[in-house]
């Protein structure tokens, strides 16, 4: 027997699991929902709706207000006001603020998980133990920071921004909000975020934990609507910074539309990560790397390993070890405890995948997807595997955005460098091997914002986040994060 026979029958024993669902009990979701402005819910000046649905059976979760360009003239209005007082106070008593909202965000962990996986199609497991926990994390990381601003730009005078427009993707609803709106509001800035228009729920959840935390009015509003209510955020002429965390091709948009303007502008865009294993490196432990950097959260995730780069000498062992992890995974209802896997976030998003499987089908590519039933109702997709991909190929050059892995081959360190680079994107990307000096050689040379070694997809609030290239530009998390949110000015004397 072999070393890769036996790994497989770790993988195919034959277990079945009992149905574990979280219960939906605990949690309170409204008929209807308005827009949260000025530190109120109000309706909206148009009294239009849509409907936010659970991508994995397709039900109506709620009725989420569609804010015109009158309510966002409201709440920039209300931001701009906000900013005097907020911007002169004590950034100590800021810090207390932000600090209460991290604490609230715990007491509610498991109402705001359970609401991101219904919302969303992520599993429980993953809005659980990462999503709400980092979204509190990050509140509570720049509490710490609003009353020390001088210590992290030391000889500088720094001075808040304004009012800022954030506009936040429907793949980590709750931790993108944490991400923008906690340095915005540590560095004295005022907040209108925009979340996607298909998981807009844990942001109003949100919403009424600000409004609990007895943050003063206006200091964070949150409007709900699809690309044109974000377009009069971008466009209107009282928002002094934007953020915007999105595709590519929407980013180009926003950063020709703020050309001509004095606004400040931080973009993180799409990726196209190469996912590097080396011949030295511990292959059981990095295929635990591959499924979590391209089967985490359903491979809705910019900074994805969508790309696998593996070493020609165990490129036999890695194929066959990954499509015997591929049969272990779980994928269906996002509330069991037990899924891997969850529903893709929206229809449109799964005919989109499903058009590069068939496109990957169309270039002759070998192709291997799991034996694991699919349910019928919902929108899902299995996790889904392409051998060798040429770097000509689509699947190797565009962005998914799910659970679909695009395999290639190198023989050198050299060639593995040129095929990881050979993309207009440069946001992350992930490097197995013993070595310790390989792992810094690769470092070095990759072109990405982020790169892991011997690992995938750990994020951390003092580590900073962002790309290059067409990955965008600015960076969120640590320091960084603060410096996005400031107007920096050298001390006299």
């Amino acid at each position: 027997m072999t070393k890769t026979d036996s790994f497989s029958l770790k993988f195919n024993d034959g277990w079945k699991y009992d149905p574990a669902p979280e219960s939906i009990d605990h949690i309170s979701i409204a008929e209807q929902y308005g827009l949260f402005i000025n530190g109120e819910f109000v309706n909206s000046e148009g009294s239009k709706y849509f409907k936010t649905i659970n991508p994995s059976n397709g039900d109506t979760l709620s009725k989420i207000s569609e804010a015109n360009k009158k309510d966002v003239d409201k709440a920039v209005d209300a931001a701009k006001a906000a900013f005097k007082s907020w911007s002169k106070m004590d950034p100590s008593d800021r810090a207390k603020y932000i600090f209460r909202i991290a604490r609230m965000i715990q007491e509610r962990a498991r109402e705001f998980a359970v609401i991101e996986s219904l919302d969303g199609g992520k599993p429980i497991r993953e809005s659980r133990d990462i999503d709400i926990p980092l979204a509190a994390a990050h509140f509570f990381y720049y509490a710490g920071w609003a009353d020390k601003l001088e210590y992290a730009f030391p000889g500088k005078n720094t001075k808040p921004i304004g009012v800022a427009a954030q506009i936040i993707p429907w793949n980590f609803p709750l931790l993108m909000a944490a991400w923008k709106i906690a340095p915005a509001l540590a560095c004295g800035n005022t907040v209108v975020l925009k979340p996607a228009e298909t998981t807009p729920l844990t942001a109003l959840k949100l919403a009424e934990i600000i409004k609990d935390s007895g943050l003063p009015k206006g200091v964070v509003n949150i409007v709900t609507g699809a690309g044109k209510t974000g377009s009069y955020l971008v466009e209107h002429p009282d928002v002094d910074k934007i953020a915007f965390t999105g595709s590519t091709e929407v980013g180009k948009l926003i950063r020709r539309a703020t050309a001509e303007t004095n606004k400040k502008l931080t973009l993180e865009l799409g990726g196209k990560a190469a996912n590097i294993i080396f011949e030295d490196a511990p292959i059981d432990q990095a295929i635990e790397g591959i499924i979590n950097g391209i089967f985490f959260n359903q491979g809705h995730v910019c900074c994805a390993g969508s790309r696998l780069l593996v070493q020609e000498s165990v490129l036999d062992e890695v194929s066959k070890k990954l499509k015997a992890r591929l049969e272990s995974l779980i994928v269906g209802d996002p509330l069991d405890k037990n899924t891997d896997v969850g529903a893709i976030n929206s229809e449109a998003q799964l005919e989109k995948i499903n058009s590069y499987i068939q496109v990957g089908k169309k270039e002759g590519l070998e192709m291997f997807q799991s034996n694991s039933k699919v349910p019928s109702k919902g929108f899902f997709c299995k996790p889904t595997l392409f051998f060798n991909v040429a770097q000509s190929s689509r699947l190797a050059k565009e962005e998914i955005f799910g659970p679909v892995l695009a395999i290639q081959s190198f023989r050198t360190v050299d060639e593995a460098i040129e095929k990881a680079n050979n993309t207009p994107y440069g946001l992350s990307a992930g490097v197995w091997t013993d070595k310790g000096s390989k792992a810094f050689n690769m470092s070095s040379k990759l072109k990405a914002g982020v790169i892991w070694a011997n690992t995938y997809n750990k994020f951390d609030p003092t580590s900073p986040f962002g790309g290059y290239k067409e990955s965008g530009f600015g960076r969120e998390g640590g320091v960084h994060g603060l410096k996005e949110y400031l107007i920096l000015e050298n001390q006299e004397g």
